[in-house]
């Protein structure tokens, strides 16, 4: 029998990180990588979808401002998608108006993150999801 102790099912390792730009893209794998996470990248909405349906994540790291679909619209697909719905998303984005962060939250993400994402507070945030 397990106590309430035990370990998640799941523990996050492999991590999506969905942005346009190469810079955040790179600063946000190495910040990952350095911690012991598998990382995949996709540069925009379309891309994503397709590669959480193929590689399974366990967590997404979303941006916001994107050419095609954005990053609020990506979340509440996922969010809505009964075989995608189980993959929390952490929003991080340049938007830092607290009404971008309450529309990202509604959209389903489980956290909201302003760039650029301080190393400790992506960690604790991916560890509160994890726990």
């Amino acid at each position: 029998m397990k106590n309430n102790d035990a370990e998640p099912a799941v523990a996050i390792h492999k991590i999506l990180i969905v942005d346009d730009s190469p810079t955040e893209r790179y600063y946000l794998t190495d910040i990952l990588v350095r911690n012991g996470f598998s990382v995949t990248t996709a540069v925009n909405g379309e891309e994503a979808l397709a590669k959480i349906r193929a590689e399974r994540p366990e967590l997404i790291l979303m941006d916001v401002v994107m050419p095609g679909a954005n990053g609020f619209q990506v979340t509440r697909a996922i969010s809505r998608d009964p075989e995608l719905s189980s993959v929390p998303v952490i929003i991080c984005s340049s938007k830092n108006q607290e009404t971008d962060r309450i529309w990202g939250m509604r959209q389903g993400a489980r956290d909201y993150l302003v760039k650029p994402v301080d190393p400790q507070l992506l960690l604790a945030s991916i560890a509160t999801i994890d726990a």
